[in-house]
């Protein structure tokens, strides 16, 4: 692969690291029409907002890798595994735009106009997105501006990672017994007054929330769910670095989050639930086939 100067920290990536792995056994692309329909193009002059999922390339849609054979250009994040980005052409242009929290990021403006200029230099471009595009992803920005900016675009929904990673770790995100609604919130705000409310809203509903993106602003939400009513012995489970080699899971309280999260020095990215379904791990884990990743 090749890449080309982009603005601001928008870097382009080495094709060396990124080429295909022989190690990548993908099944075949030519499924019968009767259970396929014919797949589309992803033709010059469009972008395609896709989802790569939680991070193990076997989770990804068929139409992910579909778009990712496909592209010339690939506008990437952070938490898209480097093993996806090895599906792509030996000739594919790849720019990384990750926004890493504390650290110096590309703004969504410049994003943007890197993924409206490609396509209208001709280019089939592919913007990469951990989980789903329009899940916490910035997709429905992006495609305001692609609207704006005339060029057509679809969308290819992932699986977010606020569902796929308790799944994996055994946490239903509904069941019958414990809760009729699901709470999927950003975390990275919670250090104002207005948003402290709001966090003592979504705990009165007592229905679980799933966090993403809330480590750094952990103790803040935690104190406003306690404000909010939910009994400090509410269940709790932390998922980090979710289907990847990295990956470790804690159980806990809600009074004892913060302290946990600490303890056991958890880093981003790391997803969060608060609620009585994160107590079913207990239960079903131990009778789940272990979820045996393949390292990067």
């Amino acid at each position: 692969m090749t890449g080309r100067g982009a603005k601001g920290y928008l870097q382009s990536v080495d094709g060396a690291s990124a080429r295909p792995s022989p190690s990548i056994v993908m099944p075949a692309m030519n499924f019968p029409p009767e259970i396929f329909p014919e797949f589309p193009e992803l033709a010059p002059g469009q972008v395609w907002l896709v989802g790569a999922g939680p991070g193990d390339p076997r989770l990804l849609t068929v139409m992910a890798i579909h778009a990712l054979r496909s592209a010339d250009t690939i506008v990437h994040d952070a938490l898209v595994d480097p093993r996806i980005l090895r599906l792509a052409r030996e000739d594919a242009e790849v720019h990384f735009a990750g926004k890493r929290g504390g650290r110096p990021s590309p703004q969504q403006r410049d994003i943007n106009e890197l993924i409206i200029a490609e396509a209208r230099r001709g280019r089939r471009v592919l913007r990469l997105k951990g989980g789903d595009p329009f899940v916490f992803g910035r997709g429905g920005e992006e495609a305001y501006a692609l609207v704006a900016a005339g060029i057509p675009f679809r969308v290819v929904p992932g699986i977010t990672a606020g569902l796929a990673a308790p799944a994996l770790a055994g946490i239903p995100a509904t069941t019958r017994e414990t809760n009729h609604a699901v709470i999927l919130a950003a975390g990275h705000r919670a250090d104002d007054e207005t948003a402290a409310r709001s966090w003592e809203a979504l705990a009165a509903t007592g229905q679980p929330i799933i966090l993403y993106m809330a480590l750094a602003q952990i103790a803040e939400i935690t104190a406003a769910c306690l404000r909010g009513g939910l009994p400090p012995s509410t269940p709790a489970a932390v998922i980090s670095h979710a289907t990847g080699a990295e990956e470790r899971i804690i159980e806990t309280c809600l009074a004892d989050l913060p302290a946990a999260v600490v303890a056991h020095a958890i880093t981003s990215p790391a997803v969060i639930v608060i609620g009585a379904n994160a107590a079913l791990r207990s239960v079903l884990a131990p009778g789940m086939l272990k979820n045996d990743m393949v390292k990067p």
